[in-house]
């Protein structure tokens, strides 16, 4: 897994791309968004456009992305997940937990 953000106004996207498996880049992504937030960065969305494959370790590093952020006063979404990625979060029931939306474009427009 790789990714970059982006910042659009007071919104950041972090795109996610490749496999989301956990690993060594769980760790890293932890770390951007303990980060993101002592910088006062209280919005953001999660790209899922580029993402191949996603287990269950996956899944845990956006749970944990999510519940940092709601603990720390701020909102993560998730934004154009793939069909697969669609799937899996329909059938954990993951979809009633997090706003996702078809496009980053409408994710950062919900703020």
């Amino acid at each position: 897994m790789n990714f970059e953000k982006t910042k659009h106004g007071n919104v950041v996207v972090i795109r996610l791309e490749g496999d989301v498996m956990g690993g060594p880049e769980a760790g890293q992504l932890n770390e951007e968004i303990n980060s993101m937030l002592d910088e006062g960065v209280l919005e953001v969305v999660i790209d899922l456009g580029m993402v191949n494959r996603m287990n269950s370790s996956g899944l845990g590093i956006l749970i944990n992305a999510l519940t940092t952020y709601k603990n720390n006063g701020g909102e993560l979404k998730l934004a154009s997940p793939t069909p697969l990625v669609q799937n899996l979060l329909e059938i954990t029931k993951l979809n009633d937990v997090f706003e996702n939306y078809s496009s980053v474009e409408s994710a950062v427009a919900s703020f």
